[in-house]
């Protein structure tokens, strides 16, 4: 097993490399998270996001820490990124606990707040109208009309008479569903990479530099 210092630097260089990779990662697949959705502002996924940009900077901070084998940075850099671990396994762990109720519930919020314009691009996108219920042809103040998306729904429809689009709430929990998964997947995933980058610091922080003068190791 390599354990010598060279190779506790190198490991320690590359997982924080790494990193990096993961951060982009995070942060793409919550940005998709959150633009799928639409209506929602998803909290918990911007959880996910802002892990990710932190661990980009925390990953900057190991790699200068482990390149000059910087006591004090080293230091701060293993107490920082085992909190971010704990952040962001608990972040994880809530998206992959949401149920039923609670993403019906954070439709139902997004779908209250949003204006016409949003929600006529939701029904456009998901092919649906109204939010539990169709709207009325010509739309309400609160539900857009639903004649330009029914026209999108029945255009493959042997009999269009009678065709009607289905009403929006499952179509966006399904959505919801999917952006907690995949977020709280991979976040949990990569959560435990970073535990290992906390091991590995506190591994290379107690090593002695063989090139270096050993009255400087304090």
């Amino acid at each position: 097993m390599c354990g010598g210092f060279t190779c506790s630097k190198n490991a320690l260089i590359a997982l924080n490399i790494l990193y990096v990779v993961v951060a982009s990662i995070l942060i793409s697949v919550a940005v998709y998270g959150r633009a799928s959705s639409l209506v929602t502002n998803l909290p918990i996924v911007g959880g996910i996001l802002a892990c990710g940009v932190f661990l980009i900077l925390i990953s900057l901070l190991g790699l200068v820490g482990a390149v000059k084998h910087h006591q004090v940075m080293l230091f701060f850099y293993m107490v920082i990124l085992f909190l971010l671990f704990l952040v962001q396994f608990s972040v994880a762990c809530a998206c992959l606990t949401v149920n039923s109720d609670q993403q019906e519930m954070l439709a139902r919020q997004g779908w209250n707040k949003v204006n016409m314009d949003v929600k006529e691009r939701v029904q456009e996108r998901f092919q649906c109208c109204g939010f539990q219920s169709r709207a009325p042809e010509n739309g309400t103040a609160e539900h857009p009309s639903c004649q330009i998306v029914d026209k999108i729904c029945c255009q493959n429809v042997f009999n269009p008479v009678g065709c009607q689009c289905e009403p929006c709430m499952g179509k966006l929990k399904e959505t919801i569903d999917y952006a907690f998964k995949l977020c709280g997947g991979i976040g949990l995933f990569f959560s435990f990479t970073e535990f290992l980058g906390v091991w590995l610091t506190v591994r290379y922080r107690n090593q002695k530099d063989p090139r270096a003068n050993p009255s400087a190791f304090l």
